[in-house]
């Protein structure tokens, strides 16, 4: 079979697969709305964003539709010419299998298709490039918080260094408004391995090395709750170290700082708890400020009841959960760091009832 013939049967092919490809693609983009929509009420594995609530996630939003809109005119352009050859060039009946008149070489043509993709990726470059400087200059604005994050398998840890404070997995910034812009300084450490802090309406993506410190930035121009997660594979449970930062007034963050600096909340009614925390092991893992409690491996408890999720954002935080965790950690996050220490029921309910009044 000679290299026409060849080329003829080929295209012939590959247009009876698109015929018989279209009526499932229709479909699929026909029915994309029913599945498409996230709820943004609820942390997900796959944070939305596509719905940028800060500065540095608009940047990202536009570089990507700037991106998405020059591949799809290439994207466009290959396929209408592809398709139109397949159907322009395709076998007929009435052929009479004449090879056409053969042209070999064409200055123009290949000038063309060098200098094209070239300006492309030039363009590309110089875009992404000003993009990523800018998400790494300092904000113009006056930095408003300084936060210390530290990634650990597989929580989250928040230090407050101006103010004495340190929580877990849910991070407190005070929000932007028109008057004043409030970014908030990231300064990201790894307490073992490589992570990657992500909250994609607010800022982008930037790693947590060992030994290393990175910082990023990131404002919230509207009150509400912004999911984020580990963007890089860490163990076993990096799907399920999520984090949730809350956005909210002046006022707001004021009274929340006043809050978590106080000591845990001493109630006699939970004395037998308290001890039993104290007396197995609780405390050499757990800081609970006010007592003798100064663990460093797990988050800090002072003030536990005041989060609104357990274990790194995965469940409520809830007595129900609570007592789940507390009897066996591996019946909510199989491998966790934290052991099970083969409690009774009995001491499993008075500790988890001194925990609960951490607030």
């Amino acid at each position: 079979m000679d290299t026409v013939l060849e080329v003829r049967l080929i295209a012939t092919v590959i247009w009876q697969r698109c015929v018989r490809l279209l009526p499932g693609l229709l479909v699929a983009v026909l029915t994309a709305p029913a599945w498409a929509g996230p709820d943004l009420s609820e942390p997900t594995l796959v944070p939305p964003m596509f719905d940028p609530a800060g500065p540095g996630a608009e940047n990202i939003r536009t570089m990507f539709w700037i991106v998405i809109g020059i591949t799809a005119v290439i994207f466009l352009l290959v396929t209408t010419s592809l398709v139109w050859f397949i159907f322009r060039y395709r076998e007929r009946e009435d052929d009479d299998q004449t090879e056409p008149p053969q042209i070999y070489g064409s200055r123009a043509l290949e000038f063309a298709w060098t200098l094209a993709p070239l300006l492309t990726v030039t363009v590309l470059a110089i875009l992404v490039i000003r993009s990523v400087v800018q998400l790494h200059a300092k904000p113009a604005a006056q930095v408003s918080e300084q936060v210390r994050v530290v990634g650990h398998q597989w929580w989250w840890e928040f230090n407050y260094p101006d103010y004495g404070i340190t929580t877990a997995n849910e991070l407190v910034i005070p929000v932007s408004d028109l008057e004043q812009a409030r970014p908030v300084d990231l300064q990201l450490e790894s307490a073992d391995v490589i992570h990657s802090f992500w909250v994609p309406r607010l800022a982008g993506k930037t790693d947590l090395v060992p030994g290393r410190t990175n910082h990023m930035w990131m404002q919230a121009n509207h009150e509400g709750t912004y999911f984020g997660r580990c963007a890089e594979y860490c163990g076993t449970q990096h799907a399920k170290m999520l984090l949730r930062i809350e956005s909210v007034s002046q006022a707001a963050f004021a009274q929340w700082v006043e809050h978590q600096q106080a000591d845990a909340n001493h109630d006699p009614a939970v004395e037998i708890g308290r001890r039993q925390f104290m007396e197995m092991a609780c405390m050499n893992c757990h800081t609970i400020r006010g007592t003798r409690a100064s663990g460093r491996l797990g988050p800090d408890l002072t003030h536990l009841m005041s989060r609104k999720t357990l274990c790194a954002g995965i469940v409520e935080n809830n007595r129900v959960n609570l007592t789940r965790w507390v009897t066996n950690p591996d019946n909510i996050k199989r491998g966790c760091r934290m052991p099970n220490m083969r409690l009774s029921d009995a001491d499993v309910k008075s500790i988890v009832d001194y925990l609960t009044t951490l607030e």
